[in-house]
Formats: C-alpha cells, sequence, structure tokens
C-alpha cells in the first residue's frame, strides 16, 4: 500500500527539486546538472579495502547530489529514478568498458541487495529501482541490458552507520550470496554491480566475492567483477580516467 501511494501521489502533489528544494520540478537544470554533468570515472576509496573492483562512479556525493539520492531513498522521491538511472548507466558504460567483450556488448547489472527490513520500511528497493532504471536508459541509447537480481543477504546484518571502515568490512564478510541458479545466468556474462553509493567499498567488495565464489572463480588469480554506483565522496573520485 506504501508503495502504490508513493506512486500515486507522485502524480497529483506538485513536485519540487529532490537537490534544492526548487518547486514545479523534481529535478532542476543546476541539481541535475551536478548528478549528470560528468563524465563518470574512476572511483578508490581512502584507504582502498583489499578485494575492491574496480568502480566506476557518475558523481561526488556532495550538497544537491547527496539530496536527490536521499529523498529518492529515505523520502519516496520515486520519480527521481530516472535522472539517477541515467547516471548510474555513464558509470555502467564506464565499468563495462573494461571487459574483454567490448564497451558496447550486452551488459547485465547485478544489483547489491537493500535489507529486507530496509526495503519494508522505505517501501521500494532503492537500488534495485535505479539500476531497472539504468537498463531502461542504456537500452534507449541502443545496448543490449538487463537486471539481474541475484544477490542477497544470508544473514542479518548491523547498521553500517558509524562503523570505521575496518568494522564496515567484518560486518559484511559472508553476509551476500548469490541466489540458487544465479550463477548459470552470471556465466560468461559482462556483469555490473550496481549500487547508488559507495562510501568505504566494504560492500562491494562482499558483493565481488560472493559473485566470484557463484561463479567458481579463483580469488587469487580471477578478474573480480566490475561495478558502478551513482556516486562516491569527493576524495574518492579520481581523474577522467580508466
Amino acid at each position: 500500500m506504501r508503495a502504490w501511494w508513493r506512486e500515486i501521489s507522485g502524480l497529483v502533489i506538485p513536485a519540487v527539486c529532490g537537490g534544492c528544494g526548487t518547486p514545479r520540478t523534481q529535478l532542476c537544470e543546476v541539481c541535475g546538472q551536478a548528478l549528470l554533468g560528468r563524465t563518470a570515472r574512476r572511483a578508490r576509496p581512502v584507504p582502498e579495502p583489499a578485494g575492491l573492483p574496480v568502480v566506476h562512479a557518475a558523481a561526488a556525493y556532495t550538497d544537491s547530489v547527496r539530496a536527490v539520492i536521499l529523498a529518492h531513498k529515505e523520502r519516496g522521491a520515486l520519480g527521481l529514478a530516472r535522472p539517477l538511472g541515467a547516471a548510474l548507466a555513464e558509470a555502467v558504460r564506464a565499468a563495462a568498458a573494461g571487459y574483454a567483450h567490448g564497451p558496447d556488448g550486452p551488459v547485465l547489472l547485478v544489483p547489491v541487495p537493500s535489507a529486507p527490513s530496509a526495503v519494508r520500511a522505505r517501501g521500494h528497493d532503492a537500488a534495485r529501482r535505479i539500476a531497472l532504471a539504468a537498463a531502461a536508459e542504456l537500452r534507449r541509447t541502443g545496448r543490449t541490458a538487463g537486471v539481474l537480481p541475484v544477490l542477497r543477504q544470508r544473514r542479518r546484518m548491523a547498521d553500517q552507520a558509524g562503523l570505521t571502515a575496518r568494522e564496515r568490512l567484518a560486518n559484511v564478510a559472508g553476509a551476500l550470496e548469490v541466489r540458487s541458479g544465479g550463477a548459470r545466468l552470471l556465466a560468461g556474462a559482462t556483469a555490473v554491480i550496481v549500487d547508488d553509493l559507495m562510501t568505504t567499498g566494504a560492500t562491494l567488495v562482499e558483493a565481488a566475492r560472493a559473485v566470484s565464489a557463484a561463479t567458481g572463480a579463483d580469488p587469487l588469480t580471477a578478474v573480480l567483477p566490475r561495478a558502478a554506483v551513482v556516486a562516491v565522496p569527493p576524495l574518492s573520485l579520481g581523474p577522467n580516467r580508466n
């Protein structure tokens, strides 16, 4: 019921910009430029955790971009999924360019799963919704793309807020797994792990581990899956090169 009401209310309640509050628009030009105005870049948290896949991000997690992500995730501004998906699609393109299949081949987006309790509280799965919007944007621009939600939580995790980088790694270690049958779908695919935000990188480390384990890759020698996110803290966003 909550998710249904949010969908309807987005059509009948006057919109304000999710980034700055400007009336009569879901995303104003200035905030849209902050979200979508840059080429996706390689992102590395400091310190960079062992096992982190190559990550590309579309924007810096500051000011209006932070507000847009939180408005979508926490306040049910579901219409923002489309511009967030467009930003994520840009990061996916950059991430997939490093695969042997080439920059234009089919790609599967593997969203990091939200905790079931968070999905119930928010009324939607933010990362999966943005992934679906990103896949639609990729298809709109001529690329074959789909969403493969094969990751799931195998145990409860503590709230990551307030934890150090080391504590976050310990908190998520072994917490994710690929659903039954998912390994077959991932085999040989150009798969990119996706999320709305990367801070310390701990969750992406665990997601990459789970995908590699399911596909039988040797963690010591295999090339880790690549990852893409909408935004990262400014210090994690490097120069514009792959």
